[in-house]
């Protein structure tokens, strides 16, 4: 009797274990698009993201490069499937002349990075180069102009210079310059943190600033509408939103802009190091993180109060996480390691994203290379993918995709005071007609079993790859580039419309479903 007993409390303790993590996937009801756009990432004249990233130079002998722009970084990023690339800024748009980095590169004007590091600038890297290197990278380029300290007529001339076919002043100028043809950009920021480095405005001032640009920013990219930005809320700054989307007319704007970043400390220094941390500040930042969910939600609301039809995209075109730099390296440079904490927290940033496509549209990773959460670190010859990179690239499977709804029922994980959900998920269906799930173990000590129903996928195989490391800190360096990277996944058990699906701790999974 009592063996009998103990085998049916194992039997109870067990199933109720697995039925704290369950999923059910709609898989025959998805209608949003996960726009690709939201895997968008962010080039700003910071530190070593732009000079000595991803451009070393024309006359550079030892790294393959074509005009200057490093090759091995256009090859990563392309395997990648970057969608749009942010530029100049950041802070330092607002303090970018776009005409001093144009025509001849020795008689071009220098600039004093006031923002970052206080370095002194040659304008090597302008208009022409950043535009043919997206095109180089198969990418969209993202402008962001100068509000805080240029003109309306500047960013008019801009506009003109890089986007009218000929026979005006600005096409004229492109052309003598040696670019017969436009570029034709899209996608245009009216501005930067109008709330703060970009001129200290209240949101009052700013929407009216924005009107003004807004009117004179020629409306046509070829057959395509112009994509204007206006400079949105810092986190939960939910005035910010009202005031704008109360005063700036729907068809005078695209898109509204979101910054967040996950980080527990602004104060300088007191950020935490981006490898050696504990566990209790490793929930922290996840915490932080997971915050964009109930940010999106909110600032969604207030847009909906006014675009009811969803017509303004939310642009979240500045997030990731933030620590102290690099012990050594020019705190205003910003340059930082990136471990399995930063893979954790770009996965359940993702799935939020995909869970709010129908309002999130555009998103931009901060930053590309060598800044913040990086997808890439070079050190001169030497370049390396973070786990961040591997992340992004697992889950380009879901861009343009079709948003599969989610119910979700987790585990808690709670180290010290911070209780947060033990799983992440989202889904889509690619236009092959294969299911992906995407996955993320947010524990760091305890491996989740994970119960999915997918209803009407009638899928027959599961296969999958996966992202872990034995430690939360570990992180990829120069000696050794390859200590993080994705490997096959075999923790994924099919059984009609059910998976059973083991996640390590700290792991990040894409599964793909075919019929």
């Amino acid at each position: 009797m009592k063996r009998q007993l103990t085998s049916i409390l194992l039997a109870t303790f067990t199933l109720s274990a697995v039925a704290q993590n369950r999923v059910t996937i709609n898989a025959d009801q998805g209608k949003t698009t996960i726009s690709r756009h939201i895997y968008g990432h962010f080039a700003e004249h910071l530190g070593r993201c732009i000079y000595d990233g991803f451009y070393v130079g024309e006359g550079n002998t030892k790294i393959p490069n074509k005009s200057g722009i490093r090759l091995d970084v256009v090859e990563a990023l392309k395997k990648m499937k970057i969608p749009n690339l942010r530029w100049p800024g950041g802070c330092f748009a607002d303090t970018y002349h776009w005409k001093d980095g144009i025509g001849p590169k020795a008689k071009r004007p220098k600039i004093v990075n006031t923002w970052w590091g206080g370095v002194t600038e040659d304008n090597s890297f302008g208009t022409h180069d950043f535009l043919n290197m997206c095109e180089l990278l198969n990418t969209e380029p993202y402008l962001a102009g100068n509000v805080g300290s240029g003109t309306v007529q500047d960013l008019s001339d801009w506009v003109q210079y890089v986007n009218f076919p000929s026979n005006s002043p600005m096409s004229n100028l492109r052309q003598q310059n040696g670019r017969p043809t436009p570029w034709n950009v899209r996608y245009w920021g009216v501005g930067n943190e109008a709330w703060g480095c970009g001129g200290n405005m209240t949101a009052d001032y700013y929407a009216n600033i924005y009107r003004q640009y807004a009117t004179f920013m020629a409306p046509q990219v070829g057959k395509e509408s112009i994509f204007r930005i206006a400079s949105g809320a810092s986190s939960d700054d939910y005035n910010w939103t009202e005031t704008l989307m109360k005063n700036i007319p729907g068809k005078m704007v695209e898109g509204l802009a979101l910054h967040h970043y996950s980080v527990f400390s602004w104060d300088e220094g007191k950020k935490g190091s981006s490898t050696n941390f504990t566990e209790e500040e490793y929930a922290r930042t996840m915490k932080q993180a997971l915050r964009m969910d109930e940010l999106i939600q909110k600032h969604a609301a207030i847009m909906d109060k006014y675009d009811p039809q969803k017509k303004v995209a939310l642009v979240v075109d500045e997030w990731g996480a933030w620590y102290n730099v690099e012990p050594g390296t020019n705190p205003g440079f910003l340059y930082q390691q990136n471990t399995m904490r930063d893979a954790i927290l770009a996965g359940a940033t993702l799935n939020i994203f995909h869970n709010h496509a129908d309002r999130v549209r555009m998103a931009n990773l901060a930053q590309a290379i060598n800044v913040l959460q990086s997808v890439i670190l070079t050190k001169g010859e030497k370049m390396l993918l973070t786990p961040t990179y591997h992340v992004l690239e697992m889950y380009n499977v879901h861009q343009d995709a079709t948003l599969l709804p989610v119910d979700v029922k987790t585990e808690d994980y709670a180290v010290g005071g911070n209780k947060l959900p033990a799983i992440s998920v989202s889904a889509s269906r690619d236009k092959g007609g294969k299911t992906h799930i995407s996955l993320v173990n947010i524990d760091a000590s305890k491996a989740q079993e994970v119960t999915v129903n997918i209803r009407g996928a009638n899928a027959s195989a599961v296969k999958g790859r996966i992202l872990t490391s034995a430690k939360v800190q570990d992180h990829n360096t120069f000696e050794n580039t390859t200590k993080v990277k994705p490997v096959p996944f075999t923790g994924a058990k099919l059984n009609g419309d059910n998976l059973t699906v083991t996640l390590p701790p700290t792991a990040v999974v894409i599964l793909e479903l075919t019929n």
